[in-house]
């Protein structure tokens, strides 16, 4: 399908993060959920950058925020219509949060998140 615009895009990652259960948002800490056009160098749907919480020794204090971008363009161009853009955007970033909650990718295989 044809990009929707950024604004647009943005409401369904919006709407994806909204549609979390209450317990799954409770344990998100320290955490910024982007919108981008595309990874420069790699070909992804989502990214996730920081210290999962499961590792988080020391962590508190003055660390940045993780972060997890969702890429508009190659989700876009893989959904047919919008109804599957907004399925594969809450894939996304359900699997991109998970990544900050300690899921590894062969875990969120065997859920059917990846």
């Amino acid at each position: 399908m044809h990009p929707i615009p950024v604004e647009e895009f943005e409401q369904l990652v919006g709407e994806a993060i909204d549609s979390l259960p209450d317990e799954i948002l409770e344990l998100l800490d320290n955490v910024v959920v982007m919108v981008d056009d595309e990874h420069p160098e790699e070909d992804l749907l989502g990214l996730y950058e920081g210290v999962p919480r499961t590792e988080r020794d020391d962590y508190g204090g003055f660390e940045l925020p993780d972060r997890v971008t969702v890429f508009r363009l190659p989700l876009c161009a893989d959904a047919a219509d919008l109804a599957e853009l907004r399925r594969e955007v809450t894939v996304t970033v359900v699997h991109e949060l998970a990544h900050h909650l300690g899921i590894d990718d062969d875990t969120l295989h065997d859920l059917g998140w990846a």
